[in-house]
């Protein structure tokens, strides 16, 4: 059954739910027969077994021989210092051993918080009336309304759908959200604008959607399965280390029997020879090799940790450091998903205009809200919020309308009453809102957006692109009351730039290409 490709209609019908969302009744059938909407955890290993194994490794044993050698030298020949050496390299095995479990425990406890990503509660439409309960009581067949901020508890499909727009960073890794629509989708299940997946989160509008899967059965689910399920490989360190102990045992070895009989030729005693012999073999042993590797391993992993990268087990990160090219389909991907306002660039030589600024449309032409005292709210907009709210004094007495940004006008509009006027305020793609514009400021004078103008305008937007900055356009102008009647009202704008650069932390230039123009003026910026 491709559920996206459905009618509304034949998606509830389907999973027999209605409008009014399922009975109380039906709900508890349910939840008895397809159990609670949670992550399971799969293949947990035992502690004691996890902890154990640090001591059973190839090098370990080798040291355990080495160790086990001295202690048999000292019985049949005390007094020489071998005991000590011996306590030594078990003192070595068991710091290096309970060391390594305490770091990789850690960070497995940590990605076992995955779980989190999970909402915790949830709103339901259950014998027609709103409800609020446990996330984990979700069933297949509910009715579920999302809204800006909120994480998407389970794999669902959209019925209905206001200017929504979801993040699947916790899904596929790429930091730009996406638009959703109810409309039935032909594609592929995980490229469909109509289907909302569990672990993913609201980014901007509200809708509501059927529960199709829960728990194991949700793509999220079935990445948590795949992780508990992956058989580990060995890491190219571990397989290094195997030969280098395994060349060292058998060269430590030979030379311990070497001599051994050569003791013979010498007319020494059995005694002599075998003690001799363990000594050679001991002192060939690289007792120091093992706390070494793991101290490197152990501070590499503590240096990425502040960078807000895990490590599950220490010999990823020498793993890490052998990979030579990493290939990924967006730079997003390797992101942190978020943004930060860095420069401004003015064409108009730092003069100061009054209202409308950039800052102020960056301010106003915004969905970020303030929820439990964090911003949420796209990267994008939140990184214009952060910057305008320290720039921007201006005080709005309320939004009129939104004009939702889409995929074809690739462009969002507010239309905001201040100071008892009522203004018009545009972002978008810089290729939609040049067929907008119909004039452009240059220091203080406002002038027709001519294509000589528009030219010189494409190529520096061409070369900024050159350089990996993404561009975004503002504008705005004053409108009269009767104007918001009518269907189109995005034009006779005054074109404006606005450049972001995309790296490794997404961090966003502002390159401030007009200002406004005086009170009476049409203006973009």
């Amino acid at each position: 059954m491709r559920i996206n490709s459905l009618s509304i209609d034949d998606v509830i019908d389907i999973l027999g739910s209605s409008p009014q969302g399922l009975t109380e009744e039906e709900a508890r059938r349910r939840l008895s027969e397809f159990g609670y909407n949670e992550i399971e955890e799969l293949r947990r290993e035992l502690l004691i077994k996890k902890f154990l194994e640090q001591f059973t490794h190839f090098l370990a044993v080798l040291l355990w021989i080495a160790a086990l050698l001295c202690f048999i030298y000292e019985y049949l020949y005390p007094g020489e210092g071998m005991l000590n050496l011996g306590i030594a390299i078990v003192a070595v095995i068991f710091i290096n051993g309970v060391f390594t479990f305490i770091q990789e425990y850690r960070a497995e406890r940590v990605l076992r918080l995955m779980k989190g990503l999970l909402p915790f509660r949830a709103r339901v439409l259950r014998d027609g009336i709103l409800r609020d309960i446990d996330a984990k009581e979700i069933v297949i067949g509910d009715i579920v309304l999302v809204g800006e901020g909120d994480r998407i508890p389970a794999d669902m499909r959209l019925i209905e759908a206001e200017s929504l727009r979801v993040s699947h960073a916790t899904l596929t890794g790429e930091s730009e959200p996406l638009i959703k629509s109810p409309e039935p989708w032909e594609g592929d299940l995980l490229t469909s604008p109509n289907i909302l997946f569990a672990g993913t989160s609201v980014m901007s509008g509200h809708g509501r959607a059927v529960v199709f899967a829960t728990g194991m059965r949700t793509e999220f689910g079935r990445i948590a399965h795949l992780t508990g399920t992956v058989t580990p490989g060995i890491s190219p360190l571990q397989r290094e280390i195997r030969r280098i102990t395994r060349i060292v045992g058998i060269i430590a070895t030979l030379m311990g029997i070497m001599f051994f009989l050569t003791g013979f030729i010498v007319k020494r005693t059995f005694f002599e020879n075998f003690l001799f012999a363990i000594g050679i073999i001991v002192a060939n042993v690289p007792e120091g090799l093992l706390p070494t590797v793991t101290l490197s391993l152990a501070m590499g992993s503590q240096r990425m940790a502040k960078r807000k990268a895990l490590i599950k087990t220490l010999t990823s990160v020498e793993t890490l450091g052998s990979v030579d090219v990493i290939c990924t389909d967006k730079t997003g991907t390797l992101t942190m998903n978020s943004m930060e306002v860095k420069e401004t660039f003015d064409f108009n030589e730092g003069k100061i205009f009054i209202f409308p600024s950039l800052s102020d449309i960056a301010f106003l032409c915004n969905n970020t809200e303030i929820i439990n005292g964090e911003l949420r709210g796209e990267p994008t907009e939140i990184a214009l919020y952060k910057w305008a709210a320290t720039k921007s004094n201006i005080q709005e007495t309320g939004r009129i309308k939104e004009i939702p940004f889409d995929s074809e006008r690739k462009r969002m509009s507010t239309i905001n009453k201040i100071h008892d006027r009522i203004f018009l305020l545009t972002k978008g793609a810089p290729e939609s809102l040049f067929s907008i514009c119909s004039h452009i400021l240059i220091k203080g004078e406002r002038k027709n957006f001519t294509p000589e103008e528009s030219k010189r305008l494409v190529d520096i937007y061409n070369s900024m692109m050159d350089r990996g900055l993404r561009v975004l356009a503002f504008g705005f102008r004053e409108i009269k009351e009767e104007e918001l009647r009518g269907q189109d009202i995005e034009k006779n704008l005054v074109l404006g730039l606005q450049y972001s650069r995309d790296s490794s932390i997404h961090s966003l230039c502002i390159i401030e290409d007009s200002p406004s123009l005086n009170h009476n003026a049409d203006t973009c910026r």
